[in-house]
């Protein structure tokens, strides 16, 4: 049995039209001796009737922060009714298929409302219903605790579902179904010549997704790893070939960058030694904003100062952690961190050099940079971001030949 997991996002399911491609892309799996098994999202998005924030948005804050069971039941609807509607699609071309809450799929998670983790995947209920030549449409983004409340995985849950299924079932590859054609060297919004990324391994598409790039989320990247489940995103709405995503990617040795992505809303901060002198809460301060829950990145720790990055919606509560402490700080607001990413520049000398020497010729100036094997970070002021990414991007040659 030749099992694929084709997952198909809020916009993907969104109109009658758009779940026509969703099941077109289903009978084509069949034709080619799959037995698929569809992971749906949400309809829509925010504003529309049965997007998850729309029907977040008919209880009050404080039935949201004082009943968690109840807000995981409200927003695990959007995928169930997504279950049912597609399903009926199906129906429409001669198949039968059978809707799934995540519960009913046995898909069982802890009890952390709102981000629970999957503890197991029972696959008995799901086989069957493949055995009798039905096909199951699970409900993605939750599953079921043990005492049989309804849970909700967080952010990009509906991916997590179907890798989850994916590595259960055995699958041969998990495709990714979106309003794109795969995974861009940069966004095509920012890089009006950007181009389609057919093959990229695991972890640079999990740095592509953890710095920005919104195609898939970086959970379901480390859970296919962990499996080594080949992924394919790919658009519903054409034939593009897509973005397979594996360990089976060779390199090329003359390419080193594979893509360019960007995080806006950063604020850089500075604690000098020298404004903090017999202030011991300067030694402390990593472990106090950890404390806080306030994360923070591209860290360069001098002699004389700390220098760090937060976000944006943490600055007010870090104003009042460090007036707490006493210590003294400059922020500069409104800068976006660029991440410059490719395993072909491991081991190569003069990148780094590359990346600033182009955009100093474009007058962009670079607020700190940090590195690591396969990813080389610059801070710039926001309102340059757009200028530094087209730079780089066309400095390393990624626009469509």
């Amino acid at each position: 049995m030749k099992i694929l997991v084709q997952k198909f996002g809020g916009t993907s399911v969104s109109t009658h039209k758009r779940r026509e491609n969703v099941v077109s892309k289903i009978l084509e799996a069949k034709r080619k001796g799959y037995s698929p098994v569809v992971v749906v999202s949400a309809m829509g998005r925010k504003g529309q009737p049965y997007a998850t924030d729309t029907l977040l948005s008919l209880v009050s804050c404080d039935f949201k922060n004082k009943n968690k069971l109840g807000v995981d039941l409200l927003m695990s609807c959007g995928e169930i009714i997504s279950t049912a509607v597609v399903s009926d699609e199906i129906l429409k071309y001669g198949l039968e298929a059978v809707p799934l809450m995540g519960g009913q799929a046995s898909i069982i998670t802890d009890d952390n409302y709102g981000n629970a983790s999957v503890i197991d995947v029972k696959t008995e209920k799901i086989l069957k219903i493949i055995e009798s030549g039905k096909i199951p449409v699970v409900a993605g983004f939750q599953g079921i605790n043990e005492n049989g409340f309804v849970t909700t995985l967080g952010r990009g849950g509906s991916d997590v579902t179907a890798v989850l299924l994916g590595n259960a079932l055995g699958a041969e590859k998990v495709e990714i179904y979106t309003d794109v054609d795969g995974i861009m060297t940069a966004d095509p919004r920012i890089v009006s010549d950007a181009s389609l990324i057919e093959n990229i391994s695991y972890n640079e598409v999990f740095q592509l997704a953890d710095q920005g790039a919104k195609v898939i989320h970086p959970r379901a990247v480390k859970l296919a790893m962990s499996k080594n489940m080949p992924l394919v995103i790919k658009n519903t709405l054409n034939n593009s070939r897509g973005t397979v995503i594996s360990n089976l990617v060779v390199e090329d040795e003359e390419k080193l960058v594979s893509g360019i992505t960007s995080m806006k809303d950063r604020v850089q901060i500075t604690i000098e030694n020298s404004k903090n002198t017999n202030n011991e809460n300067y030694y402390s301060v990593f472990d106090e904003l950890a404390n806080n829950l306030i994360s923070i990145d591209l860290i360069n720790v001098f002699p004389k100062e700390k220098v760090f990055t937060i976000d944006e919606s943490d600055f007010e509560n870090f104003k009042i952690v460090m007036k707490n402490l006493g210590l003294k700080y400059s922020a500069i607001q409104n800068c976006s961190k660029i991440a410059v990413i490719g395993s072909g520049m491991r081991g190569i000398p003069g990148v780094m050099a590359k990346i600033l020497k182009a955009l100093s010729r474009e007058n962009v100036q670079v607020l700190q940079t940090a590195d690591s094997h396969t990813t080389i970070w610059c801070l710039v002021k926001s309102s340059v971001s757009d200028k530094a990414i087209n730079v780089l991007h066309s400095e390393f040659g990624l626009s469509q030949k």
